[in-house]
């Protein structure tokens, strides 16, 4: 142990605090950053100047600016587009569960309607009447349906765009607001079209002749060719789906990135991915907040500790999906048993530790893994306190648990499997014993 700590806590000083902190963040690429560069400046030049605690007070300051940032999705579009469907996709919800934007057959959108998300409580999704269904002129419609209060604008349309919708971006576009057009329901043409002409069906050229007919409308109507994107609200991970999140996250304003980014659904694993940078950023910002005024590590794991450490498992477990209800619904819906679903994932029993192995020794275990790989969180000098090591560890974890359920969803499509029995090859064989033995 004092030989894992002795190289850096004699070089421990405020320019390497510094430059650690730099480092960490210069890996991150800026459409992933959860705070402004603005903020890594501020921190930065505290801790160049060896004031740690306004140091702490910025990382404070944006991690409460993270959690309370409010975001406000606009979706508006033509009768029968799927707004509702849309809403709910992208809240995780069934069509009939509770709280689900309802999906009727007949337009009744005749006035905004919030959508609260069931997990990311700041995020709000409003469903928007269409601009045809209330005949206002753009800037009007906009008016009434308080433009100001959204971060974006999406446009969906199940056919064509037509020129209310068009004139519509034009006016958000004034009004120094981001739209972004999706074309629906994708996945009923390519049916139809396959039904008509069986023989001569080509999946890729079908899907280019619906772009090419949305990018004539704007011509058409004198307006730029805008970034168009295909989905299906049914198949969230075929299509232009994940392309449509991924501008959306790059869009954003950083501090709104992070709860954005853990609202959306896991249906790709760059999606994964790409949460467990956004969670990783946030556990290195509260380690950076309570260790750099550390100097030694401590390795005792108190009672309180392990309680906290309960509550913080649990807590990835339910932002990432693998939680015991949601898992409970992925069994239901797959048609496995539960008890099948939890042998192939690691994180339910993280905590249920051998009686000869403490909670210190599996720190331990964990703090050597990082050290012999490529030096990660322990080539800093800032020293954290172990419990955010293990919050590092759940959060691999929860993430590798989340691939591994997504591949199994994936396979039983694929395959059409009914039958109870895993495809356990879904987990890599070693990377549990990587990650802890």
């Amino acid at each position: 142990m004092d030989q894992l700590f002795s190289d850096t806590s004699k070089n421990e000083d405020h320019g390497d605090l510094e430059s650690s902190f730099t480092a960490y963040f210069k890996k991150t690429k800026k459409e992933s950053k959860i705070i402004t560069q603005e903020t890594i400046d501020s921190i930065e030049l505290h801790l160049t100047r060896g004031n740690i605690q306004g140091a702490n007070s910025v990382i404070r300051d944006a991690l409460k600016n993270i959690d309370n940032a409010p975001i406000n999705i606009a979706v508006t579009g033509e009768s029968g587009a799927g707004k509702s469907s849309f809403i709910n996709a992208l809240r995780g919800v069934e069509p009939e569960e509770e709280g689900a934007a309802e999906v009727a057959v007949v337009a009744r959108t005749m006035r905004r309607t919030p959508h609260k998300h069931p997990k990311i409580q700041t995020l709000t999704l409003w469903d928007l009447p269409g601009i045809g269904t209330l005949n206002f002129l753009p800037k009007d419609y906009l008016e009434k349906m308080k433009f100001q209060e959204y971060d974006f604008f999406i446009i969906l349309c199940a056919k064509h765009f037509t020129k209310l919708e068009l004139d519509l971006a034009k006016t958000i576009r004034l009004m120094k607001k981001n739209y972004y057009f999706v074309r629906t329901k994708v996945d009923l043409d390519l049916d139809n079209e396959k039904k008509c002409k069986p023989r001569t069906f080509y999946r890729a050229k079908t899907l280019q002749k619906i772009r090419s007919m949305c990018v004539n409308t704007f011509s058409q109507n004198n307006m730029d060719v805008s970034q168009i994107f295909l989905i299906s609200n049914r198949h969230l991970s075929d299509y232009d789906f994940p392309v449509l999140m991924d501008t959306l996250v790059k869009d954003l304003p950083a501090q709104k990135r992070h709860n954005f980014v853990l609202s959306l659904p896991n249906i790709t694993e760059p999606a994964i991915d790409r949460k467990h940078s956004s969670m990783q950023q946030t556990v290195w910002l509260e380690a950076c907040k309570a260790g750099f005024l550390n100097t030694v590590p401590v390795v005792d794991i108190l009672r309180d500790d392990v309680e906290e450490l309960k509550v913080k498992l649990n807590h990835y477990r339910v932002l990432f999906g693998v939680d015991d209800e949601s898992l409970q619904v992925m069994a239901k819906d797959s048609q496995v048993p539960l008890e099948q679903l939890k042998k192939i994932i690691k994180s339910p029993y993280l905590l249920e530790t051998k009686k000869e192995e403490t909670f210190g020794e599996m720190f331990l275990k964990y703090l050597e893994k990082l050290a012999l790989g490529n030096g990660g969180l322990l080539a800093s000098c800032i020293y954290f306190r172990e419990t955010f090591y293990l919050q590092f560890l759940f959060l691999d974890t929860v993430t590798e648990d989340t691939k591994v359920l997504l591949r199994e969803t994936n396979l039983r499509k694929q395959f059409k499997l009914n039958s109870p029995q895993l495809l356990t090859m879904t987990r890599t064989n070693d990377y549990y014993q990587e990650v802890i033995r």
